[in-house]
């Protein structure tokens, strides 16, 4: 299976952002990044349940929604609502992760779980059979364009031998710092599906972009 590649829509242009998704939607792109941030979780705010529910109305993708926020359970049911087709919560803003994990199922949701740079991937041992995704962050959460942090190949190592190790079907996703040549270090260490924003929409050809990625 080649990666799969969800572009992430924080780095599109606001103003234009149907002309952005439409673009997406052309392209060889698999899903559709869309980071929530809450300004206490990470020190950032971005997009709330209406423009969600505006990216489904024209977004030919599935949305893959990655939650950077505190107690992610009290919305749940209306991300499910306004159009996410994957659900990941971070494991540090979750006290009860299983009964999260089984929350975005019920709400007829793929459930990912994203470990911040410092979180061991083995802290998983116990959900992975559970979830349907693994989230790297190879960057700090809370802004994009940021450095790619290199540990992050061996921890996209580890949650793959993690998942096999335990007969989990989840994939590897890896989220920031992501170009051709990191990309192709990570898909080398395992991972199966790549977030890229900047690099994606600050490039002069998006959808060439997507495609070179798409074809590591």
């Amino acid at each position: 299976m080649s990666v799969l590649i969800s572009p992430s829509v924080l780095s599109c242009d606001f103003a234009n952002i149907q002309r952005d998704i439409e673009m997406i939607n052309s392209s060889d792109a698999d899903w559709l990044h869309v980071d929530v941030m809450d300004g206490v979780f990470v020190p950032n705010i971005s997009f709330g349940f209406p423009v969600i529910s505006a990216i489904k109305k024209h977004a030919k993708k599935p949305l893959d929604v990655h939650l950077m926020i505190k107690d992610p359970d009290k919305y749940i049911t209306e991300f499910a609502k306004a159009g996410a087709d994957i659900l990941t919560v971070h494991y540090e803003a979750c006290t009860h992760l299983h009964r999260t994990i089984h929350f975005i199922k019920e709400n007829g949701m793929k459930a990912g779980v994203a470990l911040n740079p410092h979180t061991p991937v083995d802290i998983l041992q116990d959900i992975v059979h559970d979830i349907d995704l693994v989230l790297i962050m190879s960057v700090n959460p809370g802004f994009g364009g940021q450095k790619f942090i290199h540990n992050a190949l061996l921890k996209v190592e580890q949650a793959k031998n993690l998942i096999h190790r335990c007969g989990s079907h989840a994939v590897v996703e890896v989220d920031g710092g992501v170009n051709l040549q990191t990309g192709a270090e990570l898909v080398k260490a395992g991972a199966d599906v790549l977030v890229a924003g900047s690099f994606v929409f600050n490039s002069q050809d998006p959808v060439k972009t997507i495609s070179d990625l798409k074809k590591l």
